[in-house]
């Protein structure tokens, strides 16, 4: 029976707007859940809830098919029940300051804890001052010091009584002290000392040697005296600062005696400020103009300062938190430096946080592709899973780079949920080439791309219009304008029976053709602004699709859309350009000749074909074989083409088209020019479905309508490829007024019989086939080229015996 075309209603399965029960959007409730991602949300909800190591998630779904949305809202939700997070600070290591300390505190308090150390250093800033320079503590150390001078003075008082008693005089110099003789109540000059007789000098420097014992033991109890000065004005230091600092400190850790490590922090800078008073004092007159505030955040204060890292203050819940720009600084933190007289300094004030501290206690989404293109990311993530704490590093550290002084701050313990957003490719490259992978990441959500176009998802599709067009300020859709977005996601899904879930392309049609409706002065978006929206986005994109359609009609580009030829067939591919996709006819030729059974694949000889073109050919020769050659050699030599065709050739979906052309070629029976065919084959003739029908058709009728349809013009497509069309109205209508036809056949012999007119013939017991068919023209074909190959051969033979 011959194959009959396909009626106008095969070829898009339009949705009634009679039928879904509304005048518009606006009558119809929004939808609070993800439509037909129920095994994706189980799996997410599975991650979140499961609170073990490794248990992390990824995401993965292509863009733009609300990936982010869902996990956003399922991670809000949850993350209510997990409680208050904490805040995080750094604060000075007082004994190592290169190692700055992390301080844990509940949300709010690291702030607290930050303008409690500022209100401390400012009343130090103001106090210490006040106190030592007050009347209480000069006169306390004036006594001290006035009570060694009498002690000095009434010594020297002594000596000086005992010096005049003996006829000497203790004289104080620059040098120290002096003693010597005195003559009419002056001290005597050498001259006069020498004239003075031997005895007489002699006793003069037995009372100065006995003078000098006494002085070196005066200034014994001087430096005695002064030793005990110093401890005794020490004590009344210590005693004034710890009138000070004790009451504030004491106040200060009541606030925090139930948090051991700000303590521990808090009696560290209790004794450093306790050692190191006077730097709260001002070291020269004008500073006391600069103001307080500036005073509280100068270098030698910022030791008592507190670092708040992360601040979770007013915050219910726990962080949900997605890093758009995954940089290993921005993920784990970084540690900056200031240019101080041409050196790089640091200190603990100057750690910044990472994605990991903002997000800890909560969740974490990043972008797996561009975690894996940022350099250090990925392996550093992976170490902060495994060691399960927060270490902050360098490319310069890892790299063993580090010239510069810089810090290791201690470690913050992680406790979080990452979740890795990405495409499916991608998770299974790491699956496969990453064996910690699924150590880290062990639960998967797989988003769906298309859901089944049954009645009820037809009415879920239409509340998921009308919740987009509310959420993005758009006008109300008419129920007509309703059934063409929908109608528009089954060509998307490439598939009459099912809607695509590509939320993004959804909204980008709802916001074009809402602009369209605003263009007109339309209340609502009617179907003709959905189907000007579609126009428009393809007008935008088609120019190397027109520029291409006009080579093939001013025949730089040879196609023939009539007439019948010998080895000659239209075939049709896809040329995919980005999210742009549209259909090119292109005729592939075969030539058949005497030869030893070799197939051969101009593409792929010319490295031009794909592995799966290069299958599709060798099927062939094993379907010629198997069909027409089984008692017999295959005495054949062909070759395939797709001509003019400049650019690698991949996929199987001509081999239908080429296997027509080449039994065309060996039985040299013309085949039609005016259908073009797609589709594979398989070993045993059948064919198989394949992708793009829809562009494919639309492809060679666009050229068909270019130079004029004829009513006898058409597509051959795989039957299984019927529930996936769903046409352009152009070609609908067309096909309903007869002047184009989309044919399905399930098999080559289907397929002979439509481009050649003939009858394929039925196979007979004998192994031929029913006579005038043209896989008898075929075989007998087959036939005589191996009655010819077996000739040559015996030639052959003949003359290598005959040779002397």
């Amino acid at each position: 029976m011959p194959v009959q075309p396909l009626g106008a209603e095969a070829l898009c399965l339009h949705t009634d707007p009679a039928r879904l029960g509304f005048r518009s959007t606006d009558d119809v409730p929004d939808i609070d859940s993800a439509m037909g991602q129920d095994r994706a949300i189980a799996a997410i909800e599975f991650g979140v809830g499961i609170r073990r190591e490794g248990y992390n998630l990824y995401v993965a779904g292509p863009t733009g098919i609300g990936r982010r949305t869902l996990v956003d809202h399922l991670l809000a939700r949850h993350a209510g029940e997990r409680g208050e997070p904490s805040d995080w600070c750094y604060v000075n290591n007082f004994d190592d300051p290169s190692r700055p300390r992390a301080l844990e505190l509940p949300a709010g308090r690291g702030v607290q804890l930050k303008r409690d150390m500022e209100k401390l250093i400012e009343r130090m800033l103001v106090t210490v001052p006040n106190v030592f320079r007050g009347d209480e503590y000069r006169r306390r150390i004036t006594d001290i010091q006035e009570e060694y001078q009498d002690r000095e003075a009434k010594l020297f008082s002594e000596l000086n009584d005992a010096a005049r008693g003996k006829g000497m005089v203790v004289i104080r110099t620059p040098g120290g002290y002096t003693i010597g003789p005195v003559r009419d109540g002056k001290l005597m000059t050498p001259a006069q000392f020498n004239e003075l007789s031997r005895e007489d000098q002699d006793q003069a420097k037995g009372v100065i040697d006995e003078l000098n014992h006494r002085l070196k033991s005066i200034i014994e109890s001087i430096h005695g005296w002064q030793e005990e000065s110093v401890e005794r004005v020490k004590a009344v230091d210590d005693e004034f600062i710890h009138d000070i600092i004790d009451p504030m400190m004491a106040a200060l850790k009541s606030r925090y005696q139930v948090y051991p490590a700000v303590l521990a922090f808090l009696d560290a800078a209790h004794q450093d400020m306790a050692e190191n008073v006077w730097d709260f004092l001002p070291n020269e007159p004008q500073e006391g103009n600069v103001p307080l505030r500036k005073k509280i955040f100068a270098a030698e204060h910022l030791r008592y300062h507190v670092n708040v890292l992360v601040d979770h203050d007013g915050e219910c819940c726990v962080p949900v938190l997605y890093e758009d720009n995954p940089t290993l600084q921005n993920v784990l933190g970084r540690v900056e430096h200031i240019a101080q007289m041409g050196t790089l300094l640091t200190n603990f004030s100057l750690i910044k946080p990472g994605a990991l501290h903002r997000a800890n206690g909560g969740y974490l989404v990043l972008d797996a592709r561009k975690v894996l293109l940022n350099s250090f990311v990925w392996d550093a993530l992976k170490r902060a899973i495994r060691s399960r704490e927060i270490r902050i590093e360098s490319v310069e550290r890892i790299l063993g780079m580090v010239s510069t002084t810089s810090l290791e701050p201690e470690p913050i313990p992680l406790d979080l949920k990452i979740v890795l957003v990405g495409d499916r490719y991608l998770y299974h490259l790491l699956k496969h080439y990453d064996p910690e992978f699924g150590l880290y990441f062990k639960v998967v959500a797989d988003f769906a791309d298309a859901i089944d176009r049954s009645p009820e998802a037809t009415g879920l599709y239409a509340r998921i219009i009308a919740t987009l067009a509310r959420r993005e300020k758009a006008r109300a859709l008419s129920a007509g304008g309703v059934a063409r977005v929908i109608d528009r996601s089954a060509r998307s899904a490439e598939d009459a029976a099912k809607l695509s879930l590509h939320i993004g392309d959804l909204v980008d049609l709802v916001v074009q053709s809402d602009f369209w409706a605003g263009r007109e002065g339309s209340a609502l978006i009617e179907a003709r602004h959905v189907d000007q929206a579609v126009a428009q986005h393809l007008f935008r994109n088609n120019r190397y699709q027109e520029l291409l359609a006009e080579q093939i009609h001013r025949g730089v580009m040879l196609l023939a859309t009539d007439g019948a030829e010998v080895g000659q067939i239209n075939g049709l591919s896809v040329i995919q350009l980005g999210d742009y996709s549209f259909g090119r006819p292109s005729r592939i030729t075969a030539t058949a000749r005497l030869g030893s059974g070799k197939l051969v694949d101009i593409e792929r000889e010319t490295d031009l074909g794909g592995p799966l073109h290069s299958k599709g050919v060798m099927i062939l020769g094993s379907l010629l074989a198997r069909r027409y050659a089984q008692s017999q050699p295959l005495a054949l030599s062909a070759s395939i083409v797709f001509e003019q065709s400049y650019g690698r050739v991949d996929g199987d979906s001509a081999s239908m088209a080429e296997l027509v052309a080449l039994l065309s070629a060996i039985a040299g029976i013309p085949i039609r020019q005016d259908l073009a065919m797609t589709g594979s084959v398989n070993q045993l003739g059948e064919m198989q479905a394949i992708g793009g029908v829809n562009d494919k058709i639309e492809g060679f009728f666009d050229v068909c309508a270019a130079r004029g349809l004829t009513g006898t013009q058409g597509v051959v497509i795989p039957r299984s490829n019927v529930q996936h069309l769903m046409l352009k109205p152009e070609v609908v209508e067309a096909a309903r007024a007869g002047k184009f036809h989309v044919h399905a056949v399930g098999s080559v012999d289907e397929a002979l019989e439509l481009f050649t007119g003939l009858p394929a013939g039925a196979p007979r017991e004998d192994g031929g086939f029913e006579a005038g068919s043209v896989n008898e023209r075929v075989r007998e074909r087959l036939h005589e080229l191996a009655e010819l190959g077996r000739r040559h051969a015996g030639n052959d033979h003949q003359g290598a015996e005959a040779k002397p």
